[in-house]
């Protein structure tokens, strides 16, 4: 297993890569992305809540009991934890040669508060790079799954975003699937309906030929 990046001349720590795991409700994102932390030796953590403060947006984010809550209002609280996170967690791993591994970062943004809700995806997708400081996933990984398997595996008790009705799923579906379509150098596509062996087995084959990490 490939713990760190290995090192730069000078005996300093080469940055880590930053890999990403995306896709709609109920895809497999948690389980695989923390697999594949496991692997590598990398950091995991997730969007929102991968701080404390985060943890407080995730909160308000989710809780069904949040009601009345405008689309730019949420796309600013998910840029709000999305720089904090960059700020405390991913930026000083990876300039410490730290892999990191995260579930969700930017193009859930992207696909649920451009696509979902409408917002003008460019400056979704501004936000972000700005919220970021221009931190970008090395590796996009989506887990693909069509939303009647999605819907299959949340059952009844759902949160905030799980109970938005089929067509804000399928617009959210569009989403990540046409940011694969567009950025191919660094998005990859993986089947998410297989066994949870499977898919790991397939995201340790697709980590391995993208950025020559053995897992």
């Amino acid at each position: 297993m490939s713990a760190t990046a290995s090192a730069a001349p000078g005996g300093s720590a080469a940055r880590g890569r930053f890999i990403a795991f995306e896709g709609g409700e109920a895809c497999g994102k948690s389980t695989q992305s923390s697999r594949m932390a496991e692997a590598l030796g990398a950091v995991l953590t997730r969007e929102p809540g991968g701080t404390d403060i985060g943890a407080r947006v995730r909160s308000l984010v989710l809780d069904p009991a949040t009601v009345g809550l405008a689309p730019r209002a949420e796309a600013l609280l998910m840029a709000a934890d999305r720089a904090q996170h960059v700020a405390e967690v991913v930026e000083p791993a990876l300039a410490a040669g730290r892999h990191v591994v995260t579930d969700r970062f930017a193009g859930s943004s992207i696909a649920y508060q451009g696509f979902g809700r409408g917002l003008p995806v460019d400056d979704v997708r501004r936000i972000s790079e700005w919220a970021t400081g221009g931190v970008w996933p090395d590796l996009v990984i989506l887990l693909d799954v069509p939303a009647e398997v999605a819907d299959r595996r949340l059952g009844a008790e759902r949160d905030r975003m799980e109970s938005e009705p089929s067509e804000f799923h399928a617009a959210v579906l569009d989403g990540f699937r046409s940011q694969a379509a567009a950025e191919p150098e660094r998005w990859a596509v993986v089947d998410g309906t297989g066994t949870v062996d499977e898919v790991a087995a397939a995201v340790r084959r697709l980590v391995a030929e993208r950025l020559q990490l053995q897992a």
